[in-house]
This record gives C-alpha cells, structure tokens and sequence, in this order.
C-alpha cells in the first residue's frame, strides 16, 4: 500500500501546478512565435538569424511573466491567450527590426504584421469583457504589450529613416513615466479612466503604423509624428498635474490584485 502524502507535500504540489501551467502557456506562445518565424521566412526570405533575435526577445518577456506568475489569473484564459500572441508578434517585428535592410526589403509585410497586432489590441479586451475574465493582470499585461508595441514602430521608423532619433520618444514616454514614478511616489497614485489617454493611445498607433507605410516620405511622417508627439505630451501632462495636485492625500492601499 502506498504511504500517504505529507501536508506539506500536498502542499508543494498545489504551489507547482500553476508553475506548470504558466510554463505551458508561455511554451504555447512560443510555439506560436516560431510558426511566425518560420512562415515570414519561407514567405519572403530573411536572415536565418530572426529565429535568435525574436526568440530572444520572446524569452525576456516570458521570464517577466513567469516571475509574476502568483497574479496569473486561474484559469489563464483566451483573453490573455490572445495577449501572449500579440506580444510574440511584436517580439517578432523587434527581431525583424534589427536587420534594417531586410526590413526596408519587405516593409508592406512588416506593416500587415503591425496592422495585425493593433486590431487584436481590441479583440483581447473584448474577450475579457465578454467572458467576465476581466482583471488586474489581463489590464497591466495588455497595457505593457502596448506600451512595448509602441516603442518598437517608433524603433522601426528611425531604422528606415522616416524621422530622426527624436520620434523614439513616442516609445519611450511610457517608460520615462515609469521611472519618475520611482522617484515621485506622488506619481504612483491609480489615474481615473480617461478619453484623452484613450485617444492618445490610439492615435500613436495608428500614426506610427501609417507613417511605417512605404508611400509616405520623411518630411510627411515627420509631421504627422510630431503632431502624434504633442498629443502625447499632452494626454502625459494633463495626468502629472492631476496627480500632483493629490500629492498631499495618502496613497490607496494595494493589494495583491496590483502589480508591481
């Protein structure tokens, strides 16, 4: 007769199921990743070494997501499923974005790819909504896959020479704000819902996306992102000073739903 199980043995069980589940998920993405890869390169051609960047890339944003594994909603669900997917098709177009002049060479699929990935944008929050799956987790990991999407058509942008240097601060933005949150606690405070960072947000995208198209020269997307950079700025600014103005009034309490 088998000798029955410790409590702490059970235990530990209960602690690595979740663990094998979040490494199941993140494998699945990974998967998926690869299927990309591997249909861009029989499509088009390309540097056997877009498996290395992408995947790399891929990694970091499954080690992120494995170490906050004790947030991961139970079950994971498609919403996030649809997240992950997203996130390794921006980590494919980072990797592309590393090779200038196969990216040049094939712009208008790099362009699909983008497009693709900002209507799956409102197809993972859909989801969330419509099977009640809606989170702290699915919220942050949506936001910080769209905050990197960012970054990268603003990387991508300067790699083909359609604006300075300057348009890498539509990308960067977010993160900037993430910093002086480390340095201004003020700064760390929940922001109410708005329309204008809604607006912004999309708005940079589709900038982003548009100016990526192979029609559009440099002095016209240009234009258009330092306009997309104003608004931006704006939606920023008009948050600081709300935030500034509480500065005085105690922080909300987080629990574990937040994610830090």
């Amino acid at each position: 007769m088998a000798a029955a199980r410790s409590p702490s043995a059970s235990v530990g069980l209960a602690l690595l199921a979740p663990s094998w589940a979040c490494a199941y998920e993140l494998f699945a993405g990974f998967a998926m990743l690869g299927i990309g890869i591997e249909a861009l390169l029989q499509l088009v051609g390309g540097p056997p070494a877009l498996h290395i960047t992408a995947g790399g890339l891929y990694l970091g944003l499954a080690a992120i997501l494995y170490h906050y594994r004790a947030f991961w909603p139970q079950p994971f669900g498609w919403a996030n499923r649809i997240t992950l997917i997203r996130g390794a098709a921006v980590m494919l177009l980072a990797g592309a974005g590393l090779f200038p002049e196969f990216l040049s060479a094939h712009v208008q699929t790099f362009v699909l790819l983008a497009l693709g990935c900002l209507l799956l944008d409102g197809v993972d929050g859909w989801i969330a909504r419509r099977t009640g799956a809606s989170g702290a987790f699915g919220a942050r990991f949506d936001m910080e896959v769209d905050a990197f999407f960012l970054l990268v058509l603003s990387a991508l942008i300067v790699a083909l020479d359609k604006a300075g240097s300057w348009a890498l601060a539509i990308g960067l933005a977010r993160y900037v704000f993430v910093i002086a949150q480390g340095v201004c606690p003020p700064l760390r405070r929940p922001l109410p819902a708005s329309r204008l960072r809604k607006i912004a947000c999309v708005w940079q995208g589709a900038t982003l996306l548009g100016c990526l198209w192979l029609g559009i020269g440099s002095a016209a997307a240009s234009s258009a992102l330092l306009v997309s950079l104003a608004l931006l700025m704006l939606s920023f600014g008009r948050d600081i000073v709300w935030l500034l103005r509480r500065a005085d009034r105690p922080l909300p309490a987080m629990g574990r739903q937040a994610i830090d």
